[in-house]
C-alpha cells in the first residue's frame, strides 16, 4: 500500500504530465446544433433578431438599394433602366460637381482651423472656473438644443447685409461699413462656418468638459513643480490625456463637414454664383430640381462616391493615429 507522501507525488506527477501535454492532443468536445442550443444560442439569436431586423431594413437595405440604383437610370416612377457607370460619368462631367467639391472642402478647412480648436479652447477655460460653472455649461449646450431650422433663420436675420442689420450695426460702432456677408461671393462661405460653428460647438465642449474630470490632478502639481504655465499644462498635461477624445472628435468633425447641407441649403441654396454649392446640395438637385422625378441614378451615385471617399478617409486616419494612440 502507497503511503500518503507517495500517493501526493504521484499525484503531482499526473497533474505535471497533464499540463504538459500537447494542445493537440487534448480532447475537446465537438461542437453540434443541439450543444449550441444548451449553451444558450438559441436564446442570444432570439433576444439578437428584433436588432438585426431593424438594421436591415431601416440601413442595410437602403445602403444596398442604393448602390443599385446608382447603376441605373430611374425616377422612381417610370421602370429602371441599368446604365452600367453611366450615372457616374455624368457627375464627373458635370462642371458644378468640381465646384461642390471645391466648395465642400473649402467648408471643411475652414470649420477644422476655426471651429475645432475653438470648443477646446472653451472647455480648458470653463474647467477653471470655480463659480458658475454650470450656468456657463448651459449657455454653451443651448445652440445645439436649438432646432437647427430656427437658428439658421434666426443667424440669416442677424446677415442682414444692410447697414440696420444686426451684424453690420456692431460693426459700425467699431467704424467698420457694412459688409455684404452671405450676399457675397468671398464672405459667403466663411460666414455660414461661422454659424455651423456656434450651432456645434456646444456638444463637444460638453465632451471635453466631461473628459478634463478624468485628468488627475497630481499629474498639473507635478507640472507645476517642474516650472510649467498654463501653457505648458496644457500642451504637457491636457493634450496628450485627451488625445484619444481629440481624434474621435476630428474624424466626427471631417465627416460631418464634408456632409454639410442645412446651412448652403438654407442660407443661400449654394449661390451667390454657386459659391456655397456643396457636395450634398448637388445630390439634392439632382434628386428633387430636376426633371418629373428627378434624376435619383446620377444623386445615389455621387452619394456613394462620397460615402466611399469617407470611409477611405477614415481608414487612412485610423492607420496613421494608431501608433500614437496604442502609446
Amino acid at each position: 500500500m502507497l503511503t500518503r507522501a507517495e500517493l501526493t507525488e504521484q499525484a503531482a506527477a499526473t497533474g505535471r504530465a497533464a499540463v504538459s501535454r500537447p494542445a493537440a492532443e487534448r480532447v475537446r468536445p465537438r461542437r453540434t446544433p443541439i450543444t449550441w442550443v444548451r449553451r444558450g444560442g438559441l436564446s442570444k439569436l432570439v433576444f439578437t433578431l428584433p436588432l438585426l431586423v431593424v438594421f436591415g431594413v431601416f440601413s442595410w437595405w437602403p445602403i444596398a438599394r442604393s448602390v443599385v440604383m446608382s447603376f441605373q437610370r430611374t425616377n422612381l416612377v417610370t421602370a429602371p433602366l441599368f446604365v452600367g457607370w453611366q450615372n457616374f460619368e455624368y457627375v464627373f462631367h458635370d462642371p458644378i460637381f468640381w465646384v461642390a467639391v471645391r466648395n465642400t472642402g473649402w467648408f471643411a478647412l475652414l470649420a477644422l482651423v476655426f471651429g475645432y480648436p475653438l470648443p477646446l479652447v472653451l472647455a480648458v477655460i470653463m474647467s477653471e472656473v470655480r463659480r458658475l460653472k454650470g450656468l456657463f455649461s448651459v449657455l454653451a449646450y443651448l445652440p445645439v438644443v436649438m432646432p437647427p431650422v430656427v437658428s439658421v433663420l434666426l443667424w440669416k436675420f442677424f446677415y442682414d447685409a444692410r447697414a440696420e442689420g444686426v451684424f453690420n450695426t456692431i460693426l459700425g460702432w467699431a467704424g467698420i461699413p457694412p459688409q455684404p456677408w452671405i450676399q457675397s461671393t468671398v464672405a459667403a462661405m466663411p460666414s455660414l462656418v461661422l454659424q455651423a460653428t456656434w450651432a456645434a460647438a456646444g456638444g463637444t465642449i460638453i465632451i471635453y468638459l466631461a473628459a478634463l474630470t478624468s485628468v488627475a490632478p497630481e499629474l498639473y502639481d507635478a507640472a507645476e513643480v517642474d516650472g510649467a504655465g498654463i501653457w505648458g499644462k496644457i500642451w504637457h498635461v491636457t493634450l496628450p490625456q485627451l488625445r484619444g477624445i481629440l481624434f474621435i472628435t476630428l474624424i466626427l468633425q471631417i465627416i460631418g463637414t464634408a456632409q454639410v447641407f442645412l446651412q448652403p441649403f438654407l442660407f443661400t441654396n449654394g449661390g451667390p454664383v454657386d459659391s456655397t454649392t456643396t457636395i450634398l446640395l448637388l445630390v439634392y438637385r439632382y434628386a428633387f430640381t430636376n426633371s418629373l422625378g428627378g434624376n435619383y441614378g446620377a444623386a445615389t451615385a455621387l452619394s456613394l462616391m462620397l460615402a466611399v471617399f469617407l470611409a477611405l478617409m477614415s481608414v487612412l486616419y485610423f492607420r496613421l493615429t494608431r501608433r500614437w494612440s496604442d502609446a
